[in-house]
């Protein structure tokens, strides 16, 4: 193997690669990463066993020459050590050179340096997925389902499977869902060409969509995802992303959402965001974040913390409209804050089911986008 690379195109593709990388893995192969240089370019995978990616560096493009190949060959080399020398290689090209005995050469500039590989025989493979399930989605979307249910996941390990989000796809809506069983979040959104696909309880760890997350343009760049029984693959441009699926039955939200309301209000997404965080700043203190809400034949509601050594916040916020019975009812300010981060809306809508029923917070114009939030036993 010897190629001569640009390289800030190499160190592009590390840094993407990178995110596969685990330094708690028993496996030695897998803390490095493999190159895969031939007439095309070069390839570079990185894998943990729960997510592999794979960054396609072309030999050429829009007429400038990226690599130029003398002789084909693979490597795997230490890819922590390996993503912080790229980096501060003093020159813009990078030569790579096959030793024996999985040895390679670098040189850049006047800096030239050897470095122990490992058997790229021993790398694994990655999956072989049939398409027969593919769809479309663009970037921009999927980053904001993912944005909009990503922070309900459980970080509990002793139940993995409420530690992702369930994927459904049914007559061309791709539904998203997360619980801890504290809270859930839900969205959906319908794709153009899916029509004809239907999955149905395919766990992604939030951990992994963390990842995937960073990866995605903001802009509205088509991405193709490919679905199998243990795994999902994202194709990025000239990035593979996979996923393992988890494992296990996600619990059937459809008896959790109260399909009536006792109170129904409408508020502006701003105050009671502000105002929200202004109670948690205080509730937080005692470690339960606990924030109680009143309202009182107006269309007032208050907000009060729970007194703790630092004090009490009380504050008032003038709503759109209240339609229903008074409420009094206390709940977690944070997982209430989080909700409300993700609703791109100027109002928001708040139904009240019961003291100890859940509380369902949604954009005024849609219930697209859902969050589920259980309320708080508390004295007083």
């Amino acid at each position: 193997m010897k190629f001569t690379i640009l390289k800030d195109e190499l160190n592009e593709s590390i840094q993407h690669v990178s995110k596969a990388l685990s330094s708690r893995t028993t496996i030695p192969i897998l803390t490095g990463i493999k190159l895969d240089a031939d007439e095309t370019g070069v390839v570079l995978t990185a894998s943990d066993t729960e997510i592999s990616i794979r960054s396609h560096i072309p030999a050429e493009r829009e007429g400038e020459i990226i690599v130029t190949l003398e002789k084909s060959g693979s490597i795997v080399i230490p890819g922590k050590l390996f993503s912080e020398l790229i980096r501060k290689l003093p020159s813009d090209h990078v030569e790579f050179t096959l030793l024996d005995s999985h040895h390679v050469l670098i040189r850049s500039g006047s800096t030239e340096l050897q470095m122990a590989g490992l058997d790229p025989e021993e790398y694994p493979l990655l999956p072989t997925l049939r398409e027969d399930r593919m769809f479309s989605i663009s970037s921009d979307l999927l980053k904001k389902m993912i944005r909009e249910t990503i922070f309900a996941v459980s970080t509990n390990e002793s139940t993995p499977v409420l530690t992702g989000v369930l994927w459904t796809l049914n007559d061309g809506v791709l539904k998203f869902v997360a619980t801890d069983r504290h809270r859930l979040s839900t969205t959906e959104n319908r794709l153009d060409g899916a029509e004809g696909l239907s999955f149905h309880h395919v766990v992604i760890s939030g951990k992994n969509l963390s990842e995937l997350y960073k990866l995605l343009s903001d802009q509205s760049q088509q991405i193709d995802v490919v679905v199998s029984d243990s795994q999902v693959l994202f194709k990025i441009d000239r990035l593979l992303f996979y996923t393992r699926v988890l494992d296990g039955t996600y619990p059937d939200i459809s008896r959790i959402i109260p399909q009536a309301c006792q109170t129904e209000m409408v508020v502006p997404t701003k105050q009671f965001h502000d105002a929200m965080d202004r109670a948690y700043l205080l509730s937080r203190e005692e470690k339960t974040n606990i924030v109680k809400l009143f309202t009182s034949g107006s269309n007032t509601i208050e907000l009060s913390s729970s007194l703790t050594e630092l004090g009490r916040m009380t504050e008032q916020i003038e709503a759109e409209s209240i339609t229903g019975q008074e409420v009094r009812i206390s709940f977690n300010s944070r997982y209430m804050l989080d909700a409300l981060k993700s609703i791109d809306s100027e109002y928001i809508h708040i139904g009240f089911t019961g003291p100890m029923s859940p509380i369902l917070v949604h954009p005024r114009e849609h219930q697209r986008l859902l969050h589920l939030i259980l309320p708080y036993r508390t004295s007083g």
